[in-house]
Order: structure tokens, then C-alpha cells, then sequence
């Protein structure tokens, strides 16, 4: 996951929600420019990049869905043949 809001900011979400996974601070917007999600106004899509062992962009889903996205990550992720991993320890 990536986000354009500082380190802080996304480590309080990450504490806040419980998050099993690290969050890319981008405040200064270079990882958005080069993935082509950043707007003039500054800011972002909310778009999921599936990106495959080899560093590949495998898919991109650009109609993600805040209330599903949790499911709808798991499934393409299937769909893809990505390995399955255990419940975080």
C-alpha cells in the first residue's frame, strides 16, 4: 500500500487500523507520478497495482471499492496464482 501522507501520518493509520502490512510514505508524490495516479489537484486514484514476482505489473484495477477491496484483492490475487500466505503472526 501506498500513500502520499507522510511517515507519520501513515503510521498512526497503520496503529490505528490494526494493519498487517507496511505503508509507503510518498508525501513528495514520486512513486504516484510514475504509476500514473496522481491528479493536478494533487491528489490520488485509488487505483490497486498487482505486481508478480519478476516485478511485472501483472494487473491494474482501477474501479477499487473501499468496502470490498479487502475481497476483491484476495480474488484477483487467486486469479493470478499468487502463493497464499497464513494468517499474520
Amino acid at each position: 500500500m501506498a500513500s502520499v501522507d507522510t511517515l507519520e501520518d501513515n503510521t498512526a493509520f497503520a496503529k490505528e487500523h490494526n494493519a498487517g502490512f507496511p505503508i509507503l510514505a510518498d508525501p513528495d508524490k514520486t512513486v504516484a507520478r510514475t504509476y500514473g495516479v496522481l491528479h493536478a489537484a494533487g491528489f490520488t486514484n485509488r487505483w490497486t497495482f498487482y505486481i508478480d514476482v519478476e516485478g511485472k505489473v501483472a494487473r491494474i484495477d482501477r474501479e477499487v471499492k473501499p468496502q470490498t477491496a479487502g475481497a476483491d484483492l484476495a480474488r484477483a490475487m487467486g486469479e493470478l496464482g499468487f502463493p497464499r500466505r497464513g494468517p499474520a503472526r
